[in-house]
């Protein structure tokens, strides 16, 4: 088993968030999948991750708080083609306590490879305000659960390099 292959066994093994097939809608003029669903499969996966610690609809109308992309990072590592499987998978990586970072890896489940990675830094808003502030408690707490298991992953996600908290 070759280092790739080994990485993909790895990378699937973290629960897939979102899966699906290449549509024939979805390809671009140069025969792969359109830039503009890696980015939507990536964010979807990330929101996916965040409405599962308890940031949903429920969040944002009654706490009145939510998350907004302040910075994205879109990596492609291989092409998606017309009838590939793909999978999904989130690690969220740090945070402080009004930013979180986490990368959305998007595997090509057919040819078992990673395909592209989104990594992105959120920030946390008051809804009302429109500007930074805290997360609560509970929130913080499932991140900090999130990231821990991240962490003890013995693998390091694939990240640009270039993001990451700022102290």
């Amino acid at each position: 088993m070759t280092g790739n292959t080994q990485k993909f066994d790895q990378m699937v093994a973290l629960p897939a968030v979102l899966e699906g097939t290449v549509t024939t809608e979805s390809i671009d003029l140069n025969g792969h999948m359109n830039i503009r669903h890696y980015l939507e499969y990536g964010a979807v996966g990330a929101d996916s991750i965040c409405r599962g610690i308890g940031m949903d609809e429920t969040y944002r109308s009654r706490r009145r708080m939510g998350v907004f992309a302040a910075e994205h990072h879109l990596c492609y590592h291989r092409e998606l083609r017309e009838g590939e499987k793909f999978s999904v998978h989130v690690r969220f990586l740090e945070r402080t306590d009004k930013a979180l970072h986490a990368v959305s890896m998007l595997l090509d489940r057919t040819n078992e490879r990673l395909a592209c990675t989104l990594e992105i830094v959120m920030v946390h808003v008051g809804m009302d305000s429109r500007r930074a502030t805290p997360l609560p408690a509970d929130i913080a707490a499932s991140l900090d659960r999130e990231i821990a298991r991240s962490a003890n992953l013995d693998w390091p996600a694939p990240l640009c390099g270039a993001m990451g908290m700022r102290s």
